[in-house]
């Protein structure tokens, strides 16, 4: 990866480049915190070449290599909030769920790779919402006491923000549901999009990954030995 690609990925994901002691840290934060998840993105692992074998119902499993540095593509995340301000009146708090998506290089992008991986995490997301909310409301101070008494953890909405001038994100964004929440961007120059609770089914996922030709979503437990 040369420095423009660098600049760019910095300019797409609103970061800032970091020390080696500052990039430990933040990924302590990604491990311990319960207001984040993350998944590091890889290029797909192959049905035939993971099947496990001499059982009677045979699964996946992951192989070494299979997330080696060469495999790597970018990562997907979610930021957990509450939100309970509402300029019309007073609402109810809400947990919203903050994505970011990025495929690094520029010979791994338009490929496909991004639509699999974020419809996969919607997946995922979906399917474990209660474990992940959970784990958030217990986890934070500040949430388990604004939601004190509630037992119906599900999102009221997932969110993205992204640079104006990013028109292919946007168009991904847009593609699988999320709409803008403004027609002007922000101060800081990004558009909101959110797909709201009602548009949020694992139904609705599966139906836009089989129109994307995303197959074969299998969720594998991730082990490794030193």
């Amino acid at each position: 990866m040369d420095a423009n690609e660098e600049q760019e990925i910095q300019a797409a994901t609103a970061s800032e480049p970091l020390t080696l002691e500052e990039e430990y840290a933040m990924q302590r934060s990604w491990r311990q915190d319960a207001d984040k998840l993350t998944f590091i993105v890889c290029l797909p692992v192959l049905r035939s070449q993971s099947q496990t074998e001499g059982q009677d119902r045979p699964g996946l499993r992951l192989n070494e290599g299979d997330d080696a540095p060469g495999q790597m593509l970018g990562d997907i995340n979610l930021f957990l909030r509450v939100e309970d301000e509402d300029e019309d009146g007073p609402s109810s708090p809400e947990m919203i769920g903050e994505i970011e998506l990025m495929i690094a290089e520029r010979t791994n992008q338009r490929k496909g790779y991004g639509r699999a991986a974020l419809l996969s995490f919607l997946r995922y997301v979906l399917e474990h919402e209660g474990e992940i909310l959970g784990e958030f409301v217990r986890g934070s101070e500040s949430a388990g006491a604004t939601l004190q008494g509630r037992t119906d953890w599900r999102f009221g909405a997932l969110s993205v923000k992204i640079g104006k001038e990013n028109e292919r994100s946007l168009a991904l964004f847009e593609s699988v549901g999320f709409c803008k929440v403004s027609e002007e961007p922000s101060y800081f120059g990004e558009f909101e999009l959110r797909r709201m609770r009602r548009e949020l089914s694992r139904e609705s996922v599966d139906e836009a990954m089989a129109t994307a030709g995303v197959e074969g979503y299998t969720e594998v437990s991730y082990e490794r030995t030193e």
